[in-house]
């Protein structure tokens, strides 16, 4: 995964139209998503989250059971979320989620970043653990 367009010694965007991408050894792209998009989605959908517990169980039947505690974070950017990427706190997970693959609806494919829970500090100015 490279970082086209942002110093990572700086933590900055050094070229507005830079992307993340993800380059083959050989320098062939084979995915890209562009800063300004990835960006102000970000900005608008992580500004506030909650980060819920989880552990699931497949056997004898798929079950899942939620913590008691949750994380309330606050306060992110679009610098934050580099720097996260580039210290590779947050990365690729290359298991697209695909939606109605097998319907005639229309097909929704939808890229995964993901994080370490222990990591998510990274990504805002403030987490606040609550009981719940």
């Amino acid at each position: 995964m490279r970082l086209a367009g942002y110093d990572t010694a700086k933590g900055k965007i050094t070229n507005a139209t830079g992307a993340i991408a993800l380059v083959s050894d050989t320098g062939e792209v084979a995915a890209s998503w562009a800063f300004a998009g990835l960006l102000a989605h970000w900005s608008r959908k992580h500004t506030r989250a909650v980060y819920v517990p989880s552990m699931r169980r497949l056997e004898p039947r798929w079950q899942y059971a939620y913590g008691g505690r949750v994380r309330l974070a606050q306060r992110t950017d679009s610098l934050r979320l580099l720097a996260a990427l580039a210290a590779g706190a947050v990365y690729y997970d290359p298991g697209i989620k695909l939606e109605h693959a097998s319907t005639d609806a229309e097909v929704k494919r939808r890229s995964q970043f993901r994080i370490a829970s222990r990591e998510i500090g990274a990504l805002y100015q403030m987490v606040e653990v609550v009981e719940v």
